[in-house]
């Protein structure tokens, strides 16, 4: 049964097992500061949810909170049909975890660490299978002291699998990952969206979340201020596209038709011109552009990254103490 705490937000009008976590009001405070100041949170079953915020805006705070090993003092919290508070060890087994850093016993090899947490679960994953998920049957009788740091977070997702849990908790997964890696993790993640898992993500790479989530959330200041998609986050489907193109050195602004001369802005070397039609001005630049033989160089069309939506949100987040998470 879920904690009743007052001043809980209005139920969803979803049915409550359509999310595997719900969140409603949840407050948490350390001595006089308050890092998460009410916030709401659904993640549906089979989604891959990426929670994004600076440090010290109260995520992991938060993500402790739903994993059952930090308590709340408001609010209400679902996970798997459960409050984290009273999960047992029949719930717990059926998340993975995989932390921000994870000390490993270094006498042990990769398939022996990994055939002793396949112990503590009821239903567990082949260890084979295990292992070649995330790359490292290569390293199958490595000891874990000879693994790189990249090798040694690929095992931590192999422990987080290994108990072939409904819901995973990433926690920076692919931290100090070289190009090739990150993207094989990419498509371990993709593979377990795949089969019905639950991932809820959380990363400081916004090439990740743009990548894998499905829906993403931003918390500043212990308050979430934007949720979407990675295409809508923050009103990023109706921002303004940047049409641009480079100059020579020292050179100005050409003298651009009127209507695009009136938009044209120059910065860094480059002529930006801000439209909501980005087609109709590339016609009438490109059209410009060929009866006067100018050249475009490096033309470029694009609109705020993700990337550039994350920091306009989260712009102005006081600072706050680096012990967020010290009770």
């Amino acid at each position: 049964m879920l904690s009743t705490i007052s001043d809980a937000p209005a139920p969803s009008s979803e049915a409550p097992d359509a999310f595997a976590i719900d969140v409603r009001g949840l407050r948490k405070s350390y001595d006089e500061r308050e890092v998460v100041r009410g916030i709401d949170l659904q993640v549906r079953h089979g989604e891959v949810f990426a929670f994004l915020g600076p440090n010290g805006a109260g995520k992991t705070t938060t993500v402790e909170i739903l994993e059952g090993y930090r308590s709340r003092d408001a609010g209400e919290v679902s996970v798997l049909g459960a409050d984290p508070a009273a999960g047992d060890r029949r719930w717990r087994s059926r998340m993975g975890l995989v932390l921000q850093s994870c000390t490993m016993p270094p006498e042990l090899t990769v398939r022996e660490l990994v055939g002793l947490y396949a112990g503590y679960y009821p239903h567990p994953r082949g260890l084979d299978e295990s292992i070649e998920l995330v790359g490292l049957e290569g390293q199958s009788d490595t000891r874990t002291s000879h693994l790189s740091g990249g090798q040694q977070r690929r095992l931590d997702v192999a422990l987080a699998l290994i108990g072939d849990p409904e819901l995973v908790f990433l926690d920076e997964p692919t931290t100090g990952f070289d190009p090739s890696a990150r993207h094989h993790a990419w498509g371990v993640i993709a593979n377990l969206r795949s089969l019905g898992k639950t991932i809820f993500l959380t990363t400081h790479y916004m090439d990740e979340a743009q990548a894998l989530a499905d829906r993403v959330a931003v918390i500043a200041a212990g308050e979430i201020v934007a949720e979407g998609t990675p295409e809508t986050l923050g009103g990023r489907d109706r921002a303004m596209s940047d049409v641009s193109f480079g100059l020579a050195p020292d050179a100005r602004i050409p003298d651009l038709p009127g209507e695009l001369m009136a938009l044209a802005e120059l910065r860094d070397g480059r002529v930006h011109i801000a439209t909501r039609e980005p087609a109709r001005v590339l016609h009438a630049l490109t059209g410009w552009a060929l009866s006067r033989a100018e050249d475009l160089p490096d033309l470029t069309v694009g609109r705020p990254t993700l990337e550039d939506i994350y920091l306009k949100l989260t712009e102005g987040d006081p600072a706050q103490a680096p012990n967020e998470d010290l009770p």
